[in-house]
């Protein structure tokens, strides 16, 4: 006869083999539960890195908010692992992906625009790429990513830096709703007024409360901009590096910006440094001066001119898709200032690792400095969101990309993501949560009195620690 600790055991592992059945069942006909072998599972794992990607027993598209109450329901009665997938660009294995239920937020597609407002609801299934081309018709923007294929759930939830940041700061600084499912299957709406305990976290708290469906979002004014993607030969470093160090100690136009990568690719004939700058001005013309010594640097590939803010982001689709399906890392180094100090040792991290891991199957080492305006964080005020723990200075998020073929490199270039920040970066400062590597401690995003304010908040909405069956960053 069985003992009743095994029988409970198998019952369990049945349940939990049973929650793609149960939850069938339970929700209504605008949402589908698919199975290995069909597109639609293979669509609802898939993210832009494969190292990402996991296979779930099955998936589920919700149709509805209430019906995500549902499945979350069924999730924790059974206590069944889950991943919530929104635009499925996350670097971090099991972030957004498992072997359990994969839900997948494919149907939350809505972008309404209130002019009475100016304000806007999102729909957590997003990228970027469309919400723009809704928008751009209708003259507006909202601040989202800045690269083709970036969700508008991770990105919002984990703080967000935009092309209109120095202007208006962080996307969690614009946020005026969220629309959540609680743990226990109840649909609310969270703003500043009804619960600011819980507006707080979720405004760099990840999925640690509930699964977002909409965001309310503030709308600015969108007209023409200016800029695009160049690459130039490492030949033309020491003109590059004076280029990069003026821009970010001198220019103090809020309306522009970069992405300015130090990087070192990898083929079958190829090993090489390359230099390249994703350059933007919130405008059509950049007044003269402040993009001058990069526009006088001898380009390889220059695509930067006058065009739609939805232009300017699907421009950046061959570069993107390019690296799509590796195995892919990143790692957040914390800068305070891009000196050319600091900027010489980033090109001596580019050298090393490069070197380094090309023997290793590398296909891309990559470094991407963020300059913004030591403003960019006075948009907001001191304990309005979750991250950063502090407002009191601007960290600037400079971003390690590394990327292979082979899983059996994995800890090698986890490994190295961490060594390069670990010597780079600034010590004691807030970590960006959307940068950072998997098992970085969730005090160095949000500070200790913040992280207080978050748990608190956590352990009242779910009291059962359902949320724990996903991954992520968890409080």
């Amino acid at each position: 006869m069985l003992s009743i600790a095994l029988l409970l055991s198998l019952v369990g592992i049945a349940l939990g083999f049973d929650s793609c059945q149960r939850i069938a069942i339970a929700v209504s006909s605008a949402t589908d539960v698919y199975y290995p072998g069909s597109s639609s599972y293979v669509a609802d794992n898939e993210h832009y890195a494969i190292s990402s990607s996991q296979a779930s027993k099955c998936s589920v598209e919700p149709g509805s908010a209430e019906d995500v109450g549902i499945v979350l329901g069924i999730l924790g009665e059974t206590k069944t692992a889950f991943g919530v997938k929104g635009g499925g660009h996350a670097t971090n294995p099991g972030f957004s992906s498992t072997i359990g239920v994969q839900i997948a937020m494919t149907r939350f597609k809505e972008v309404t625009y209130d002019a009475a407002t100016q304000t806007a609801v999102i729909g957590a299934g997003n990228i970027w790429d469309d919400v723009y081309e809704v928008l751009d018709a209708q003259g507006v923007n909202v601040l989202g990513g800045r690269v083709i294929g970036i969700g508008v759930a991770g990105f919002t939830l984990g703080g967000g830096y935009s092309w209109l940041s120095n202007q208006y700061g962080l996307a969690i600084d614009n946020v005026v709703a969220y629309e959540l499912v609680v743990p226990n299957g109840t649909v609310v709406t969270v703003t500043e007024g009804n619960d600011p305990d819980l507006f707080f976290s979720l405004k760099g708290g990840y999925n640690n409360y509930g699964i977002i469906t909409r965001f309310t979002l503030k709308t600015y004014p969108q007209g023409a901009v200016w800029g695009g993607l160049s690459s130039y030969n490492a030949s033309y470093i020491s003109a590059f590096n004076a280029a990069t160090v003026k821009f970010c100690s001198e220019v103090t136009d809020p309306k522009a910006g970069m992405l300015i990568v130090y990087g070192y690719i990898s083929g079958e004939v190829l090993h090489i440094v390359y230099l390249g700058t994703q350059i933007f001005y919130d405008g059509p013309t950049p007044p003269n001066g402040i993009f001058d010594d990069f526009l006088a640097i001898p380009a390889l590939e220059q695509d930067v001119t006058t065009r739609s803010f939805f232009d300017l982001i699907n421009s950046t689709s061959a570069s993107i898709n390019l690296s799509a399906g590796y195995r892919t890392v990143y790692n957040e180094i914390p800068t305070l200032n891009y000196s050319e100090a600091n900027i010489e040792g980033i090109v001596d991290e580019v050298n090393f690792w490069g070197r380094t891991l090309s023997a290793h199957g590398a296909f891309v080492v990559s470094y991407a400095l963020e300059p913004f305006l030591p403003s960019l964080l006075a948009h907001a005020s001191a304990g309005s969101s979750a991250y950063p723990g502090s407002r009191k200075q601007v960290v600037l998020p400079t971003n390690v990309n590394l990327q292979w073929p082979s899983e059996s490199e994995d800890s090698v270039f986890h490994d190295a993501a961490r060594r390069t920040a670990q010597k780079l970066g600034v010590k004691g400062v807030p970590i960006y949560p959307n940068y950072a590597i998997y098992g970085t401690p969730v005090v160095d995003m949000y500070g200790e009195e913040g992280l207080g304010r978050m748990e608190a908040a956590r352990e009242r909405v779910d009291p059962d620690g359902v949320m724990f069956l996903t991954g992520g960053f968890k409080v």
